[in-house]
């Protein structure tokens, strides 16, 4: 390690129109890895308004940031005057934490191959992985993710030709001079050569890991029985040791996530925690919650979505949340909702939905057609339905997912702030999945009368098969010559079959890159387009992973991210370039429709009419 691999001054990126990258030095190195840390806990003490999440990677920070709040020159301004001092920053004394694993075996079924690759027997193997000490470097790729290094070259591995589709949660592994822990279920590539029985992420726990950047970790060799005893109960026994001024500055920075600031508008209260919303979404419904909704068809993908899970990036933990956060928040307002209240995410196949009580609802987004018991229902706009109405849907006609609001909110528990649903991980929303029939579906309290908003006709976003979308150079299109930014700016390009919740894959002219497609894992903002070594672009869109190590030729603007979100396979989509500053007016203008809205006339609707 060297001082040679630090910047001067740190190179500050754009990642899009609310996020900028800040990049302190090169390569897996300790002194710079701590850098990064020193700068993202003199941010959070500095407590600026508008910073949303900050995700430290081995080399960069990634700042995510509400624009309405603090604009980017004075960030900027402030990232410079933080790192100008990150020598008078003292980062908490490392915590020393011992995972228990059991090595080989059904637990490790890559042993011998690593021990056959590197001329060892597997006992050497065992011996060598269990003495060392490994930094966690940062996380990512899956919640409580850890990246660490330190691992003896003479264990080194590459990866798995074919990734495997499931790799059991605890799984110990080896890729090339790196060793991790699979926290959750998952797919991967790495050569496992062990398991731990205890649980590395638990999103009811605060924080949800047990290892966090900056912590050495050692590996402690068990025998199948202690595994046995270990797992049933799930038990966690994890000895941590800590520096005496690690619990302090813990709890003031890792532990708790950013600080969180709280400003009044107009609207009510407001939090960083996400961009321009209430607590709505994160905290307990005030008023007792009643049945609502039960589900009769569930439709292709029906989910439970906030505005998404802010604070917990830095743990591998992804946003998630409604793909088309515009159309949530309308259809929120509309009814008299905060705009982060939890809805229904309804993606290309309708539900059909029996409504258990009396309610106001109102649906937003995708034209599929919704019909109430037999007549027709009116969409972007707050109407009453009676108990025992149906809710169904004849078809799509355009769009591709729509998003049903009810007063007082769909009530399920909060899960690390949010009451979205991240599937991949099964946690948040109803019971961590997508709605099944027979599921039923509580509210949270709401008077008799509501006043309801109203959506100019004006206004109504339409849904074509071409869309124009603008995004920002960066926060890497230095990584591609001038031919392959050419490529994505004046070609047309055809959202792929394989396209989801974690980002669309386009299929068109291939994209150049000036000397390969990897970098080092950095932070993904929303709306990041990553481009492999196919030369395809992919959009990372709700659910996408908060690192990845492909480079990022641009990123698409925050308001044109319901655009991407309504559109389907099949559709041509052409990229066209702007600058942060003309990203930032066009958010300004739908936040002033927004606010219209907001404080436009009512109508007052009484759910207990028939």
């Amino acid at each position: 390690m060297s001082d040679a691999t630090l910047y001067p001054e740190p190179r500050i990126r754009p990642a899009g129109d609310q996020a900028l990258v800040v990049e302190i030095g090169e390569g897996i190195d300790e002194i710079v890895n701590q850098r990064v840390h020193a700068l993202a806990l003199a941010l959070e003490r500095r407590e600026l308004p508008g910073i949303v999440d900050l995700v430290p990677t081995y080399r960069s920070l990634l700042v995510n940031y509400d624009p309405l709040r603090i604009d980017f020159a004075a960030l900027t301004g402030a990232v410079t005057g933080a790192a100008s001092s990150l020598g008078e920053i003292a980062l908490p004394e490392p915590r020393r934490v011992e995972i228990p694993t059991c090595y080989g075996g059904q637990y490790g079924p890559d042993l011998p191959f690593v021990a056959a690759h590197n001329g060892l027997s597997e006992d050497e193997v065992v011996a060598i992985h269990a003495s060392g000490t490994y930094r966690v470097f940062m996380m990512g790729f899956s919640p409580g993710f850890a990246y660490m290094g330190g691992m003896s070259p003479r264990i080194a591995t590459p990866r798995l030709q074919t990734p495997r589709t499931s790799i059991p949660a605890g799984s110990v592994g080896i890729a090339q001079q790196q060793t991790g822990i699979y926290p959750v279920e998952s797919p991967g590539g790495w050569q496992l050569i062990g398991r731990t029985p205890v649980r590395l992420f638990d999103p009811a726990r605060t924080p949800p890991t047990l290892v966090e950047p900056g912590d050495l970790v050692a590996f402690v060799q068990i025998d199948e029985r202690r595994y046995r005893d270990l797992e049933e109960p799930k038990t966690s026994d994890v000895r941590r040791s800590a520096g005496p001024e690690r619990a302090a500055a813990a709890s003031a920075s890792r532990r708790e996530g950013p600080k969180v600031d709280i400003a009044t508008s107009g609207t009510g209260a407001t939090s960083d925690v996400g961009p321009r919303t209430s607590d709505f979404g994160r905290l307990p419904l005030a008023c007792a919650s009643r049945q609502a909704i039960e589900v009769i068809d569930a439709g292709a993908l029906t989910t439970v979505q906030d505005v998404g899970r802010y604070g917990f990036q830095r743990y591998g933990v992804p946003v998630s949340g409604a793909m088309d956060g515009f159309a949530l928040r309308i259809a929120n307002l509309l009814v008299g909702n905060a705009e982060d209240a939890a809805a229904l995410e309804m993606t290309v196949v309708g539900p059909e939905l029996l409504f258990l009580d009396n309610a106001v609802i109102a649906l937003a987004g995708a034209d599929m057609q919704p019909r109430i018991d037999d007549a027709a229902a009116p969409s972007w706009q707050a109407f009453a339905v009676t108990k025992g109405a149906t809710l169904s849907f004849r078809g799509l006609r355009a769009g591709a997912r729509t998003y049903l609001a009810v007063a007082g909110g769909i009530d399920v528990p909060v899960v690390l702030r949010s009451r979205s649903t991240y599937l991949r991980s099964r946690f948040g929303g109803f019971a961590g999945r997508a709605l099944q029939s027979g599921d039923r579906l509580a509210r949270g309290g709401a008077p008799h009368t509501i006043e309801v908003r109203q959506m100019p006709a004006a206004w109504l976003p339409t849904y074509l098969g071409s869309h124009r979308v603008r995004v920002v150079p960066g926060p890497q299109d230095a990584a591609f010559t001038a031919r392959g930014v050419q490529t994505l700016l004046c070609s047309a390009y055809t959202i792929g079959a394989q396209s989801d919740r974690m980002g669309y894959r386009f299929e068109g002219p291939r994209i150049e890159h000036q000397a390969g497609a990897d970098i080092l894992s950095d932070g993904t903002p929303a709306g990041a387009v990553q481009v492999a070594g196919d030369g395809m672009p992919l959009v990372l869109l709700a659910d996408r992973g908060t690192t990845g190590g492909y480079a990022k030729i641009a990123t698409v603007i925050s308001v044109d991210l319901p655009r991407l979100a309504q559109s389907r396979p099949g559709d041509r989509v052409f990229f066209d370039a702007v600058t942060v500053g003309e990203a930032h007016e066009a958010l300004r203008r739908q936040e002033a429709l927004i606010e219209e809205i907001r404080r436009g006339p009512t109508i007052t609707l009484d759910e207990t009419a028939s």
